[in-house]
């Protein structure tokens, strides 16, 4: 293994170079992986869900990390706890908001919870549905693992969270998929 004058191994830098080339070229050719009619399905999947429960569920899916993400060299849990943060998924009445998020080229997926459903599911949880819907993404099924995510949230949400036939129904985060 050669060392750069840095100090740092060849090996790093070859790696932080493929993994900036891969993302440049999924954030330039990657959007495509999920189209229109998919973001329009899963929109109104997740819409659906919300009827069954007082939750709020939002997809983002990233074609590619932001430069300053890869720069640092980020993970796809640490940009997803921003964007919970940045879309307020946090915010929620009843603090029972759940961020999917999905990273394209890393086919990285993971789930962050706001602290109401939190409480009652345990982090192994979120990792063992995690760890089913990863094999969609290893295969580019995007659509499929995310439709599944959102199935499995929801039916989280239902069994912590249940809606009363009479309560209104608030939407407090939008339900379209957002592709970044």
């Amino acid at each position: 293994m050669g060392v750069e004058n840095s100090g740092q191994p060849t090996h790093t830098l070859w790696r932080s170079i493929w993994r900036l080339v891969h993302h440049r070229w999924h954030d330039a050719f990657g959007r495509s992986a999920i189209p229109l009619q998919a973001l329009q399905r899963l929109g109104a999947q997740v819409a659906a869900s919300e009827l069954q429960h007082t939750g709020q569920i939002r997809i983002v899916a990233e074609a590619g990390l932001p430069w300053s993400y890869l720069r640092r060299h980020a993970n796809a849990r640490e940009r997803a706890l921003m964007l919970f943060s940045k879309h307020r998924v946090w915010d929620t009445e009843h603090n029972n908001g759940v961020l999917i998020y999905l990273l394209m080229p890393e086919h990285a997926f993971e789930i962050v919870a706001d602290r109401g459903l939190a409480r009652h599911v345990p982090p192994t949880a979120w990792q063992e549905m995690a760890t089913k819907m990863s094999a969609q993404f290893q295969q580019g099924r995007y659509e499929e693992g995310l439709a599944q995510a959102v199935g499995a949230v929801g039916a989280l949400l239902a069994e912590h969270f249940p809606r009363a036939t009479d309560s209104p129904s608030v939407n407090e985060l939008p339900d379209a998929p957002l592709l970044r």
